[in-house]
């Protein structure tokens, strides 16, 4: 089940892809915090796998395109009435062709993608071990069959090597970067509030390379405070407030959390090759 505002979202979602692209999108399934169970209105996206029969010209391409910006305008509005820098309850997926759903999902690559401003095509970062996985155990099938009947290959076997892959590339890239004096910046967010937005993804991908299993960036932090030594429960008590909105301290010197962030980020990845 989903909840009301989720299902609102997606229906209108929906009702602009069909009009856009008639027939086209087979399959639609909510994966991402929903399928967690850690979705919170107001904070949170809704990420998705569609898929789409047959394939796709120019002109449809140029549709998906539209499709981002037309089905999340609702959202985008309610951002710009809160003066919020960020856009909760965006609809984010990857669209994939029907026919290739079977393929291991390393090797398959989706039609395109849609996250926060971007649209790409040919491309997906979704289409992983990690999405997969989620998507096959617990994603919500909105249009089309269900998960257990899509053939999926989530590749098991490369799922500690994609997380460990990730913190090597992406997150220790960002560590460097947090720790130089140019920290990581988003328009109209300063360089703390984008660090504490990062804390709770790599204990996640630890997590996930520890265990085999898949959790929330929530359970991410508990999994954290209980893993990772005294010094750092502060910031993960921190990161866990704003992720559910709740009352927050001030973090001190708000100049040091980018450099704090980037030196836990650096003890996470050193700990995940051990495991």
């Amino acid at each position: 089940m989903l909840a009301n505002e989720v299902e609102r979202a997606v229906s209108r979602y929906l009702a602009v892809a069909d009009r856009l692209l008639p027939g086209r999108i087979s399959g639609f399934y909510v994966v991402g915090s929903v399928a967690l169970g850690a979705w919170r209105a107001g904070r949170s996206d809704i990420d998705f796998v569609a898929t789409v029969a047959g394939d796709l010209g120019e002109r449809d391409l140029r549709r998906l395109a539209l499709l981002h910006k037309a089905g999340n305008a609702p959202a985008a509005w309610r951002a710009l009435a809160r003066a919020r820098p960020d856009v909760p309850g965006t609809l984010n997926g990857v669209f994939v062709a029907e026919r290739d759903l079977g393929r291991p999902v390393t090797s398959l690559r989706p039609l395109a993608s849609h996250s926060g401003p971007s649209f790409k095509r040919g491309r997906g970062f979704e289409a992983n071990p990690v999405v997969w996985k989620v998507l096959l155990e617990k994603g919500v099938a909105v249009r089309g069959p269900a998960p257990g009947e899509l053939g999926l290959d989530p590749e098991p076997g490369r799922l500690r090597e994609w997380n460990l892959g990730q913190l090597h590339g992406h997150f220790a890239t960002w560590a460097g970067r947090a720790l130089s004096a140019r920290p990581p910046r988003k328009p109209l967010q300063p360089a703390h509030q984008v660090a504490l937005a990062t804390v709770l993804s790599p204990p996640r991908l630890h997590h996930t390379i520890a265990t085999g299993e898949v959790i929330s960036k929530e359970a991410a932090a508990e999994y954290a405070l209980d893993t990772f030594g005294p010094r750092w429960h502060p910031l993960l008590r921190l990161a866990l407030a704003r992720r559910l909105g709740l009352p927050a301290p001030a973090p001190g010197d708000a100049r040091r959390v980018p450099r704090l962030v980037g030196e836990f980020v650096l003890e996470v990845i050193a700990s995940a090759d051990e495991k």
